[in-house]
């Protein structure tokens, strides 16, 4: 199908005590994707080709269509070593998106993005390389630093006789304010309706009125800062995404733990899985910028800690879970096994008539993936935890949850080891909050009363 230019519309928001503050909004997002449904190249000799939003040249690349073309729709690039280059500049532009796998059973091979501010002048390296070993289509982004008027080039490296292709499709620009191209294509389905309200937010977020509120009823805080992280310390970083919030530490390049909540409007699936992983720009000057292809041939999977699934009110806060600021390297039968079993009972929680209060974090050092056992992955960069736990608060939906809680409420606590032989029964790995907060040092619900926090944070839950 193809896409259109998604325009949000801005208004003013005025919200009750309880919930949202009112958000000065002095620009639009915008996304735009190139799909190649309305393109057509068949020779692999160097020409322009016409493109939803302007020309392209190909060199040495066609839209293919056939079988072996990996391809979202109908069709999709096919490119031997070459280049495919803008003639023309976009406004605005934040990342970049771009679903890439093999052509057909041909070699792994190279290519990269390069962007260029002079018209095509001249171009800089945007990114990592990218190592094409992918059979179906995966997504990969490539963030600038700033909002930017830029035209990009995407390079296949190689000899040049090389024959080992990629095809790559849903080419897709997130950026801010008027993009100053326009969709052509007369066939285009109408604008994606989204939240009004948006704007963006420090540190790279963007955000609408369905995020949290920072402090009282919803907040993703309101049981506390376990770690007492601040926003001046590297290793236990503060950092509120404004749909959940965490300790990111710049040294393992991994959270400390992640903090949000969860009710019937944060998971009323408005939107789809966005899978639109991207490095999060709102770090420190010179902390390392985990990017989404830092996990790639690693064993492990980039393991949500405020899961996608908790997030489909907007695509502002489906694509906050997918910043890599929110991904721990995670075995990939605990991430999809055990862990997204746990996940799918607190939101049946949900469906049930309660809201829930969440806490994930991680501990040690050495995990098993799909490669054995390491410490770090990225090259030394990204610490493997070997240890994943998450406290859940569930109670009743209501107001006033902070004095809510009793020594009656339910409180679970899990602690999972990381690697591929834990049991897909999360059940098995209950322990108490107390068992986590001597594993971990950290001080849990720790804006509850005492004598609250002393009943709950010592039974074990039943898991029932």
């Amino acid at each position: 199908m193809i896409k259109k230019l998604l325009l949000l519309s801005t208004a003013v928001i005025l919200f009750s005590a309880c919930s949202k503050k009112t958000i000065d909004i002095p620009e639009k997002p915008y996304s735009i994707t190139e799909d190649l449904e309305s393109s057509a190249k068949s020779a692999y000799k160097i020409d322009t080709v016409q493109m939803l939003t302007g020309k392209w040249i190909f060199d040495n690349a066609v839209v293919g269509n056939i079988a072996a073309d990996l391809k979202n729709g109908n069709r999709s690039i096919r490119l031997k070593t070459g280049s495919l280059s803008m003639l023309y500049d976009i406004k605005g532009v934040r990342a970049l998106y771009i679903s890439h796998g093999k052509y057909g059973s041909d070699a792994n091979s190279t290519w990269q993005v390069l962007f260029s501010t002079d018209g095509g002048t001249t171009y800089t390296q945007l990114g990592k390389n990218i190592e094409e070993t992918n059979k179906t289509l995966v997504v990969d982004s490539f963030v600038l630093s700033s909002p930017q008027t830029v035209r990009f080039q995407i390079k296949k490296l190689g000899a040049a006789n090389d024959a080992a292709r990629v095809n790559l499709d849903d080419i897709t620009f997130k950026g801010i304010g008027n993009p100053g191209v326009v969709v052509t294509d007369p066939n285009a389905d109408p604008a994606e309706p989204t939240n009004p309200g948006t704007a963006t937010a420090p540190r790279g977020i963007t955000f609408g009125n369905d995020a949290q509120p920072t402090e009282g009823d919803n907040s993703n805080s309101l049981f506390g800062n376990p770690s007492q992280a601040t926003t001046m310390t590297p290793d236990n970083l503060y950092l509120d995404q404004k749909y959940y919030t965490e300790s990111y530490s710049s040294t393992r390049s991994i959270p400390n733990w992640v903090s949000w909540h969860i009710d019937a409007g944060t998971t009323n699936n408005t939107v789809k899985r966005q899978d639109d992983f991207a490095g999060f720009n709102g770090l420190p000057e010179g902390t390392y910028v985990v990017q989404s292809n830092s996990y790639v041939n690693s064993g492990f999977d980039r393991g949500h800690n405020c899961p996608s699934g908790d997030r489909t009110s907007s695509l502002n806060a489906n694509s906050a879970t997918f910043l890599m600021s929110n991904m721990i390297p995670q075995a990939p039968k605990n991430n999809q096994g055990t862990w997204e079993a746990l996940e799918s009972y607190l939101r049946g929680q949900v469906s049930a008539g309660n809201e829930v209060y969440v806490i994930m974090g991680n501990y040690g050092k050495g995990g098993a993936g799909n490669n054995g056992n390491v410490s770090t992955i990225d090259n030394g960069k990204i610490t493997v935890p070997s240890n994943v736990w998450k406290v859940a608060v569930i109670i009743p939906n209501g107001n006033n949850d902070l004095s809510r809680v009793t020594t009656t409420t339910r409180v679970i606590a899990v602690n999972t080891p990381n690697n591929n032989a834990v049991d897909p029964d999360w059940k098995k790995y209950i322990v108490t909050v107390r068992d986590i907060e001597k594993a971990t040092g950290y001080n849990l619900l720790n804006n509850l009363p005492q004598n609250i926090q002393d009943v709950i944070e010592t039974q074990k839950d039943s898991g029932n």
